[in-house]
């Protein structure tokens, strides 16, 4: 009986032992995302013009960051993810109206006060369905926007917050006219929170929130507390919009009503399916495309360029419809079986 055991141990030992060891590998960086992280830099030498549409991309490929954290991981949808990214840029846009725009204070008070919107709000969406989810996270937003247009005493309102003065960053770096500092500001501070965001989702947190996309309802017996998974990622992705907000701000030293207008939420949902969910990069690279085609085809044709920004869209959910990573993984994995396919002495 012994003799039968201990094999069958040994063999189980083996398979754990292997599986957490490809687990540990999946967290290790690829040469592609080395290749990915000089872009930015290659970017500051090809595009010294553009700085500011540079510093534009880096802040919504945080933005899409954040909501791919708490939809692509956790599977909340959500359509009101604008009203944590205008909390962090009103938070920036107060505190420099007073004179205090040290930026990396306002980073911390951005996130913040949009983790604690999160928070609260989160206990509205363990209710629902995905349809009440969305309609809680429009509604949210939707108040924000109108409460933020009421008190223009506060807010500015349809004026916003004009010349907000952003001390320099450290004492040492000051935000210039052609956005210098400010890209290589919002570049650092997304490769810190996409770091940040990377370690946690291949953590057995992260590992958790996938089940529970998968399969809520059978996580309770693998003792994942549920609720407080979707509170904690909830949280953290509005702290990240709220970041992200708040570099938007200091960027551009102005904050307006548009901040919180559902026009951005639904971009950013159509950033991240355009680069794919639940892969962090989708977001990233969902934004450099949306973002450097809006700017073409807005200067190719300024009436129209929504319609054919609109029907690549269409065209990508029809025949892409994992979003450009998601598409490019799967070409990939074809590729990587038929080579596997493939006699090895090659064709007789």
């Amino acid at each position: 009986m012994t003799s039968l055991a201990s094999p069958v141990a040994a063999d189980s030992a083996t398979a754990i032992h292997d599986s957490l060891r490809r687990f540990r590998r999946s967290a290790d960086w690829k040469p592609l995302e080395y290749l990915f992280w000089c872009l930015p830099v290659a970017a500051y030498f090809l595009f010294p013009g553009n700085y500011l549409l540079l510093s534009q991309i880096a802040v919504t490929s945080l933005f899409a960051l954040s909501l791919d954290l708490i939809f692509g991981y956790a599977g909340i949808i959500s359509l009101g993810h604008a009203a944590f990214f205008g909390v962090g840029a009103y938070t920036v846009g107060l505190l420099g109206m007073r004179g205090m725009g040290d930026p990396l204070t306002g980073l911390v008070l951005a996130a913040l006060f949009a983790a604690i919107l999160g928070f609260f709000s989160s206990f509205l969406l363990l209710r629902g369905s995905d349809l009440a989810r969305l309609m809680v996270t429009l509604g949210v937003a939707l108040m924000l926007y109108e409460l933020a247009n009421k008190f223009s005493g506060i807010t500015g309102g349809v004026d916003g917050i004009p010349g907000i003065e952003i001390k320099p960053v450290l004492g040492l770096f000051e935000f210039d006219l052609y956005g210098r500092t400010g890209y290589i500001y919002a570049v650092v501070v997304l490769f810190v929170l996409f770091w940040i965001a990377r370690r946690i989702v291949h953590s057995p947190f992260g590992q958790s929130l996938r089940g529970i996309q998968m399969n809520a309802q059978r996580m309770p017996a693998l003792s994942v507390p549920v609720n407080r998974r979707l509170v904690a990622v909830y949280t953290l992705g509005a702290a990240y919009a709220g970041v992200a907000g708040a570099v938007l701000a200091q960027t551009n030293q102005f904050v307006s009503l548009s901040v919180l207008g559902f026009e951005n939420s639904a971009d950013l949902l159509l950033i991240l399916i355009l680069g794919g969910t639940g892969r962090l990069y989708g977001g990233l690279i969902g934004a450099i495309v949306f973002i450097v085609a809006k700017h073409f085809l807005s200067d190719l044709n300024p009436q129209y360029w929504q319609f054919w920004l609109g029907l690549a869209l269409v065209l990508l959910v029809m025949y892409a419809r994992g979003g450009i990573l998601g598409t490019a993984s799967k070409w990939l994995e074809k590729r990587r079986q038929r080579a596997q396919s493939r006699p090895v002495g090659g064709a007789a």
